[in-house]
């Protein structure tokens, strides 16, 4: 590629937020305000989403990973339970089942769905299990009625990963808007940003009690001097600030997922069933859409993954890794699983790529993701 060429296309990341002026002037005024730190915007934040998703309880975080810890928490659930949940998702998801004590289950999941198995998640099931947490991947809905229909026959509460759904849709209805504890993400590759930031919807009075106590030090005011600390809670308190960042994003949520959508469609249009790169499930329009994510044909290529990455790179277009496969990690191995155990999650592992994908793209973009991989993939066949 010549340095003409690549004067004229700029570097084209996987992702990047679209931050609108409105929202940047929402933020200066939070900060000439003198109030930073969790106040009327988050408690307007709150609000708005609770509106979004049909009237449930909101309770906001610094991130989606505390607000799983404080869901499984909430819930009671803790050392010598088992919680089951895909062995493919950011390691997060794995993690906080570990930090509350309990012990992570993995199952499999499909292979272009990415979504959780439920026919493994069923027989996964023993006496110590006390709940399920599902990942949306890529803000492809799991399937919901047989989700909760399996955990309603184990009395299984359900905590749901979806950090990639927000807008997302299950037959008409939004993603958080039923079901049980229900928590979302707003980091800066997320549909929608707060900087950094979560939210749970959905608990009982109690439950919702619990997540305030762990969010905040588990302090409660007695009179207008007096504190008593009821349990050893962290600080995972949402900020002004971020806030006002949450509110200016959500105008513009369904929008911005309705172009992630055509975004995609440019991609399918343009690949067809002659795809050089393995599809992902393509949905309904009730797919949000958070990361495109093909699998390479590593297997019939002379150049490893990080090769192609760096290829497109050279082509100043940014790839990402969504994900390696959770039960491989060190931390995982020392529990017992080993590779060969989830085939599904392992393949995906080893041959997944994120493509750019994010609103302030144009379809021109797709066209030129698509040409560089087409041209990547066309030399490097063996």
């Amino acid at each position: 590629m010549s340095a003409v060429q690549k004067s004229v296309q700029p570097f084209l990341p996987f992702t990047r937020p679209s931050i609108d002026e409105e929202t940047i002037a929402l933020v200066a005024e939070v900060l000439r305000s003198g109030w930073l730190a969790t106040g009327p915007k988050v408690a307007q934040l709150e609000a708005e989403l609770s509106r979004y998703l049909g009237g449930r309880p909101i309770r906001s975080q610094t991130s989606a990973t505390a607000g799983m810890e404080m869901a499984l928490l909430a819930c009671g659930i803790g050392p010598g339970d088992e919680v089951i949940t895909p062995a493919l998702s950011f390691v997060a998801t794995a993690n906080v089942i570990m930090r509350v004590g309990a012990r992570p289950v993995f199952v499999d999941v499909g292979l272009d769905s990415r979504n959780i198995d439920l026919d493994q998640a069923e027989a996964a099931v023993t006496p110590r299990t006390r709940a399920i947490m599902p990942v949306h991947f890529a803000g492809l809905p799991a399937d919901m009625d047989r989700l909760y229909a399996l955990a309603a026959r184990h009395k299984l509460r359900v905590i749901e990963d979806a950090a990639h759904a927000i807008g997302s849709q299950w037959r008409g209805k939004r993603i958080g808007s039923f079901g049980d504890l229900v928590c979302f993400s707003f980091h800066p590759n997320k549909n929608i940003t707060t900087i950094e930031g979560g939210a749970i919807s959905g608990g009982s009075a109690e439950e919702l009690k619990s997540i305030e106590l762990h969010r905040w030090h588990g302090l409660v005011k007695l009179g207008s001097d007096g504190f008593d600390t009821l349990l050893p809670g962290g600080k995972s308190n949402l900020s002004d600030v971020a806030a006002a960042v949450g509110i200016g994003q959500l105008k513009h949520l369904e929008a911005f997922n309705a172009r992630r959508r055509a975004l995609v469609a440019r991609y399918f249009e343009l690949w067809g069933a002659r795809a050089p790169v393995r599809l992902p499930e393509r949905g309904d329009d009730g797919h949000s859409w958070h990361v495109f994510t093909p699998l390479l044909p590593l297997t019939e290529l002379r150049i490893s993954r990080s090769e192609f990455i760096e290829a497109m790179k050279a082509r100043d277009i940014g790839v990402g890794v969504h994900y390696p496969a959770i039960h491989l990690y060190s931390c995982y191995r020392a529990l017992g699983y080993h590779e060969g155990q989830f085939p599904n999650a392992e393949r995906v592992g080893r041959e997944t790529v994120t493509l750019p994908l994010f609103p302030a793209m144009e379809l021109r973009d797709v066209d030129r993701v698509v040409h560089a991989v087409n041209e990547v993939l066309a030399g490097a066949r063996r």
